[in-house]
């Protein structure tokens, strides 16, 4: 009976997944770019199964993903930046319970942006929490539009490939990914870490070529 349930919920979102199409992954991680606690898992890893299965274009999921990440982020960018910080603690304190959103939230990416610069735009893509917000500090800081884009482009690249990754290998196995999905998270934020330390070391360095 349970693993009859079980097989009945993958079919579910496998037809879901096929259902909405590119188009449709694009309106879902534009979502998920933006204020709405939107899991970007339920979508990508099924449809990464049915990449395997031959029925989607891996190319365009990932085409799509990324696109609709980058308008998603470039909306919070450019909310950020014309309403300015005032007006969205304002909208924070009024409306942020609804959205799992509060100021203490938005400050950590605040300082995580200062701390460590315009790196922090493609680490914070990879950190579940971090993801959705690491835009505003960007528009707060009026960070230089290309790079913007680049380092979001890069850290929701890398974020949806690990998705439809998982799902063409294990999309028909949801016990595989809900028992290692923590570990997935860990060595995402291990990956991160090695390479806000290269960077950081990189800074130094070239700080002190210079002086």
């Amino acid at each position: 009976m349970i693993y009859e349930l079980f097989l009945d919920a993958i079919n579910i979102l496998l037809e879901f997944s096929l259902s909405v199409g590119y188009f449709g992954t694009f309106i879902w991680m534009l979502i998920e770019s933006s204020f709405i606690p939107w899991p970007s898992e339920i979508l990508l890893i099924p449809q990464g199964a049915l990449i395997a299965q031959g029925k989607l274009s891996f190319l365009l999921v990932l085409l799509a993903g990324l696109l609709g990440s980058l308008v998603g982020a470039t909306l919070n960018y450019f909310l950020a930046l014309y309403l300015g910080r005032t007006s969205i603690d304002l909208l924070i304190s009024k409306y942020g319970k609804f959205l799992f959103l509060n100021k203490e939230k938005i400050k950590i990416s605040d300082d995580y942006f200062k701390k460590h610069g315009e790196i922090t735009t493609f680490i914070g893509r990879l950190i579940p929490g971090i993801r959705q917000l690491i835009s505003l500090p960007a528009g707060f800081s009026r960070m230089n539009l290309p790079k913007f884009f680049f380092f979001t482009g890069l850290g929701a690249g890398i974020w949806t490939l690990i998705l439809i990754i998982i799902g063409y290998f294990f999309g028909n196995n949801s016990e595989w990914i809900s028992a290692n999905m923590s570990l997935i998270i860990l060595i995402l934020l291990l990956f991160s870490l090695i390479v806000l330390i290269i960077y950081i070391l990189f800074k130094r360095k070239k700080i002190s070529l210079i002086h």
